[in-house]
């Protein structure tokens, strides 16, 4: 009997449409800031594919913050739909104070898809390696030309 729901499971899955980047924006908080463009949300997830296979990211709040505290340097991606915001509402702050450019993106299921996980990620802080160097490049560019909040 379980052999049988596993089939189901899987046509299910994969019959559910994925969510639009509009549709995904209305689950946004409060201060999802800057918000990554669909554009750039799409280059940081192809981005964060590459630097998972060469195992350069590191993915969910302590570990995030522990590295960066160690000044490690690299993006941070944020989901804009982790509640409640207290979760993650001090990594923003601590990038700002070492200077380390930060995007939010509007899902945290595919910023843990985009990782090779099954489990959502709220955060990832993708690291520079060579094997990638132009997509991490790009990225860094529309990253730091987006607008801080005030």
């Amino acid at each position: 009997m379980a052999r049988e729901k596993q089939p189901e499971a899987v046509a299910e899955a994969e019959a559910t449409p994925e969510r639009s980047y509009r549709e995904q924006l209305c689950n946004l908080n409060g201060i999802a800031q800057p918000l990554a463009s669909r554009k750039l949300t799409r280059k940081l997830y192809k981005c964060i594919k590459k630097a998972a296979k060469h195992k350069q990211i590191r993915r969910g709040v302590k570990e995030v913050q522990k590295f960066i505290n160690k000044g490690e340097k690299g993006i941070t991606v944020l989901a804009g739909d982790t509640l409640p915001i207290d979760v993650y509402c001090h990594i923003p702050i601590m990038c700002e104070e070492r200077s380390l450019p930060y995007a939010y993106v509007p899902s945290k299921s595919d910023l843990g898809a985009a990782a090779g996980s099954k489990r959502p990620t709220c955060v990832i802080l993708l690291k520079p390696h060579e094997e990638y160097e132009e997509a991490y490049g790009e990225c860094l560019q529309e990253v730091e030309a987006l607008p801080l909040p005030l």
